[in-house]
């Protein structure tokens, strides 16, 4: 009999992995529906909402300007080096506005935030959980994910989109300040090329993308958080399942927008 059985076992295997990734699926969606229905019905934490928002968009600053500083000028020198193969080395201006505006600033930003912001807030719910303080919202009347999950969420949303903004602006000038110092470009010239060649929608598609990566950080590390095992073991699983899936999702994020946004 267990000779019989021994064939079906692999195909069970994955039949049980499939089945349970749809599960964790619709139990996100649900969670995601949850909170974007809660910003319809009062009341509404202002007071949390503004220091999510300083935690999120204020504190993640420096290491997003910092990713995109670097970003810029490696993307200029590995640009330039490429094009001197065809004689194409006036593309750098053009083609390092455009990267960084259509992909690199929107994802690294959003990575960036997601291994600094998902992982903060699944600690810190997780914490809140284990030392059952979320139990003690619920005695005093207060929904966990009014008070909690919504001004985070809400606050990444809004957030991150700005944060891509200033990291496009300083990609960009990094490129500027490696194509200017060490390719020998001009600087009135790199500029007015950059400019020239950066359409508004190329702005504005990573503005976007900056929005949704915002709202699926933020998701991930409430729901996680939230959905955290008992103990130091069980809050560490939870941040760490929420940078790894908010990561993913990200990049998973990221091809569906650009696809949508740049398929004729």
């Amino acid at each position: 009999m267990s000779r019989a059985l021994s064939p079906a076992t692999p195909l069970a295997a994955v039949g049980r992995s499939v089945l349970g990734t749809l599960a964790m699926i619709g139990r996100v969606s649900r969670f995601a529906g949850e909170t974007v229905s809660h910003l319809f019905r009062p009341p509404f934490y202002a007071r949390e909402f503004l220091h999510a928002l300083v935690q999120i968009g204020w504190l993640s600053l420096p290491v997003v300007g910092l990713t995109a500083l670097f970003t810029g000028g490696a993307l200029a020198l590995q640009i330039y080096a490429g094009g001197a193969r065809f004689n194409a080395e006036s593309v750098v201006p053009s083609i390092v506005a455009i990267g960084m505006a259509r992909e690199l600033g929107p994802v690294l930003g959003g990575l960036m935030v997601a291994a600094r912001v998902a992982s903060s807030i699944a600690a810190e719910i997780g914490t809140m959980k284990v030392t059952e303080q979320i139990d003690a919202l619920v005695t005093l009347s207060t929904n966990p994910m009014k008070y909690l999950t919504l001004p985070r969420v809400l606050a990444a949303t809004l957030a991150v989109p700005v944060l891509v903004g200033v990291g496009d602006a300083i990609g960009i000038m990094g490129g500027w300040a490696v194509g200017v110092s060490r390719l020998d470009f001009n600087a009135a010239v790199y500029l007015k090329n950059t400019i020239d060649f950066l359409e508004t929608w190329d702005v504005v598609s990573g503005l976007i993308k900056g929005a949704a990566f915002g709202f699926i950080v933020a998701t991930m590390g409430c729901y996680y958080g939230m959905n955290s095992g008992r103990g130091a073991q069980g809050v560490g699983r939870a941040t760490k399942s929420a940078v790894v899936a908010a990561s993913v999702l990200i990049l998973a994020a990221n091809y569906v927008l650009t696809e949508l946004f740049f398929t004729a």
